[in-house]
Protein backbone atom coordinates (compact mmCIF):
# COMPACT_ATOMS: atom_id res chain seq x y z
CA UNK A 1 0.00 0.00 0.00
CA UNK A 2 1.30 3.41 -0.97
CA UNK A 3 1.73 5.91 1.86
CA UNK A 4 -1.34 8.12 2.23
CA UNK A 5 -1.01 11.72 3.39
CA UNK A 6 -3.52 12.31 6.18
CA UNK A 7 -2.57 15.94 6.81
CA UNK A 8 -0.54 18.07 4.42
CA UNK A 9 1.29 21.16 5.71
CA UNK A 10 -1.72 23.48 5.25
CA UNK A 11 -4.14 21.06 6.94
CA UNK A 12 -1.54 20.47 9.66
CA UNK A 13 -1.44 24.19 10.55
CA UNK A 14 -5.23 24.50 10.41
CA UNK A 15 -5.49 21.54 12.81
CA UNK A 16 -3.00 23.10 15.24
CA UNK A 17 -4.94 26.39 15.13
CA UNK A 18 -8.23 24.59 15.82
CA UNK A 19 -6.77 22.66 18.75
CA UNK A 20 -5.44 25.92 20.23
CA UNK A 21 -8.80 27.64 19.95
CA UNK A 22 -10.47 24.67 21.65
CA UNK A 23 -7.93 24.94 24.45
CA UNK A 24 -8.59 28.67 24.84
CA UNK A 25 -12.32 27.94 25.19
CA UNK A 26 -11.64 25.51 28.03
CA UNK A 27 -8.73 27.20 29.78
CA UNK A 28 -9.26 30.93 29.13
CA UNK A 29 -6.02 32.64 30.25
CA UNK A 30 -4.14 29.44 31.27
CA UNK A 31 -3.32 30.87 34.71
CA UNK A 32 -4.17 27.50 36.32
CA UNK A 33 -3.20 25.31 33.37
CA UNK A 34 0.03 23.75 32.13
CA UNK A 35 0.95 21.85 28.98
CA UNK A 36 3.15 18.75 29.23
CA UNK A 37 4.38 16.93 26.13
CA UNK A 38 5.18 13.23 26.30
CA UNK A 39 8.68 12.33 25.13
CA UNK A 40 9.82 11.79 22.51
CA UNK A 41 7.35 13.10 19.89
CA UNK A 42 4.65 14.70 22.01
CA UNK A 43 7.00 17.52 22.92
CA UNK A 44 7.01 18.72 19.30
CA UNK A 45 3.24 19.13 19.42
CA UNK A 46 3.32 20.63 22.94
CA UNK A 47 5.89 23.23 21.87
CA UNK A 48 3.94 24.07 18.71
CA UNK A 49 0.69 24.42 20.70
CA UNK A 50 2.45 26.58 23.31
CA UNK A 51 3.92 28.86 20.62
CA UNK A 52 0.59 29.18 18.83
CA UNK A 53 -1.17 30.02 22.10
CA UNK A 54 1.46 32.70 22.72
CA UNK A 55 0.66 34.16 19.29
CA UNK A 56 -3.10 34.07 19.95
CA UNK A 57 -3.17 35.14 23.61
CA UNK A 58 -0.01 37.22 23.81
CA UNK A 59 1.21 35.39 26.92
CA UNK A 60 3.52 32.52 27.74
CA UNK A 61 1.81 29.27 28.62
CA UNK A 62 3.74 27.04 31.02
CA UNK A 63 5.04 24.07 29.06
CA UNK A 64 7.17 21.07 29.99
CA UNK A 65 8.18 17.61 28.82
CA UNK A 66 7.77 14.24 30.48
CA UNK A 67 9.56 10.95 29.85
CA UNK A 68 7.55 7.87 30.81
CA UNK A 69 10.11 5.20 29.80
CA UNK A 70 10.45 3.64 33.26
CA UNK A 71 6.67 3.62 33.78
CA UNK A 72 5.90 1.60 30.65
CA UNK A 73 4.40 -1.87 31.14
CA UNK A 74 6.76 -3.26 28.47
CA UNK A 75 9.90 -1.65 29.91
CA UNK A 76 11.68 -4.94 30.60
CA UNK A 77 10.38 -6.79 27.52
CA UNK A 78 12.71 -5.24 24.94
CA UNK A 79 15.82 -7.01 23.67
CA UNK A 80 17.77 -3.74 23.65
CA UNK A 81 17.61 -1.48 26.67
CA UNK A 82 15.31 1.52 26.27
CA UNK A 83 17.08 4.85 26.41
CA UNK A 84 15.11 7.43 28.37
CA UNK A 85 14.71 11.05 27.30
CA UNK A 86 14.87 13.98 29.66
CA UNK A 87 11.98 15.26 31.73
CA UNK A 88 11.66 19.01 32.10
CA UNK A 89 8.98 19.99 34.57
CA UNK A 90 10.42 22.93 36.48
CA UNK A 91 7.05 24.12 37.78
CA UNK A 92 4.43 22.84 40.19
CA UNK A 93 1.54 20.79 38.84
CA UNK A 94 -0.19 20.53 42.21
CA UNK A 95 -3.79 21.83 41.82
CA UNK A 96 -3.16 22.70 38.14
CA UNK A 97 -5.12 21.64 35.08
CA UNK A 98 -2.64 19.55 33.12
CA UNK A 99 -2.96 19.15 29.37
CA UNK A 100 -1.01 16.00 28.49
CA UNK A 101 0.07 16.07 24.83
CA UNK A 102 1.15 13.31 22.46
CA UNK A 103 1.33 13.12 18.69
CA UNK A 104 -0.43 9.76 18.07
CA UNK A 105 -2.80 7.88 20.39
CA UNK A 106 -2.64 4.20 19.47
CA UNK A 107 -3.03 1.57 22.21
CA UNK A 108 -3.19 4.00 25.14
CA UNK A 109 -0.23 2.41 26.92
CA UNK A 110 2.08 5.42 26.51
CA UNK A 111 -0.62 7.72 27.89
CA UNK A 112 -1.16 5.43 30.89
CA UNK A 113 2.59 5.41 31.54
CA UNK A 114 2.63 9.19 31.19
CA UNK A 115 -0.13 9.60 33.76
CA UNK A 116 1.74 7.32 36.17
CA UNK A 117 4.94 9.34 35.67
CA UNK A 118 3.05 12.60 36.07
CA UNK A 119 1.86 11.66 39.55
CA UNK A 120 5.48 11.73 40.76
CA UNK A 121 5.30 15.52 40.34
CA UNK A 122 2.18 16.07 42.45
CA UNK A 123 -1.56 15.79 42.24
CA UNK A 124 -3.06 17.93 39.50
CA UNK A 125 -6.61 19.23 39.68
CA UNK A 126 -7.35 17.51 36.39
CA UNK A 127 -5.60 15.87 33.45
CA UNK A 128 -6.82 16.30 29.87
CA UNK A 129 -5.39 14.57 26.82
CA UNK A 130 -4.64 16.32 23.53
CA UNK A 131 -3.47 14.29 20.52
CA UNK A 132 -2.83 15.21 16.92
CA UNK A 133 -3.90 11.78 15.62
CA UNK A 134 -6.30 9.33 17.30
CA UNK A 135 -6.18 5.75 15.99
CA UNK A 136 -9.46 4.94 17.69
CA UNK A 137 -9.89 1.25 16.85
CA UNK A 138 -6.58 0.10 18.32
CA UNK A 139 -7.06 0.74 22.04
CA UNK A 140 -5.78 -1.71 24.63
CA UNK A 141 -6.82 0.57 27.50
CA UNK A 142 -9.95 2.70 28.00
CA UNK A 143 -8.23 6.02 27.25
CA UNK A 144 -9.87 8.68 25.09
CA UNK A 145 -8.57 12.12 24.11
CA UNK A 146 -10.29 15.34 25.16
CA UNK A 147 -8.88 17.18 22.13
CA UNK A 148 -8.24 15.44 18.81
CA UNK A 149 -6.69 16.85 15.67
CA UNK A 150 -7.77 14.04 13.35
CA UNK A 151 -9.23 10.56 13.86
CA UNK A 152 -7.75 7.85 11.66
CA UNK A 153 -9.25 4.43 11.11
CA UNK A 154 -6.46 1.99 10.36
CA UNK A 155 -5.51 -1.63 10.78
CA UNK A 156 -2.93 -2.71 13.34
CA UNK A 157 -0.27 -3.37 10.69
CA UNK A 158 -0.38 0.24 9.46
CA UNK A 159 1.68 3.05 10.99
CA UNK A 160 1.10 6.75 11.37
CA UNK A 161 4.14 8.97 10.97
CA UNK A 162 4.08 12.62 12.02
CA UNK A 163 6.74 14.76 10.35
CA UNK A 164 7.66 18.16 11.80
CA UNK A 165 9.08 21.18 10.03
CA UNK A 166 11.81 21.45 12.69
CA UNK A 167 13.09 17.90 12.36
CA UNK A 168 11.96 16.44 9.00
CA UNK A 169 11.67 19.69 7.02
CA UNK A 170 7.90 19.57 6.47
CA UNK A 171 4.75 19.38 8.59
CA UNK A 172 2.68 16.38 7.50
CA UNK A 173 1.08 13.16 8.73
CA UNK A 174 1.34 9.97 6.68
CA UNK A 175 -0.35 6.57 7.03
CA UNK A 176 1.73 3.71 5.63
CA UNK A 177 2.28 -0.05 5.80
CA UNK A 178 5.81 -0.78 7.00
CA UNK A 179 8.26 -2.78 4.97
CA UNK A 180 11.78 -3.74 5.97
CA UNK A 181 13.12 -0.58 4.28
CA UNK A 182 10.83 2.02 5.87
CA UNK A 183 10.16 0.56 9.36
Amino acid sequence: MQPRVILNSTQFQITIDRLCRQLVEGHNDFSDSVIIGLQPRGINLANRISQQLKNVLGLDVTCGSLDATFFRDDFRRHDNPLIPNSTKIDFLIEHKKVILVDDVLFTGRTIRAGMDALMAFGRPESVELLVLIDRRYSRHLPIQPDYTGRTVDSVASERVKVDWQDTEGEDKVVLYTPTTENE
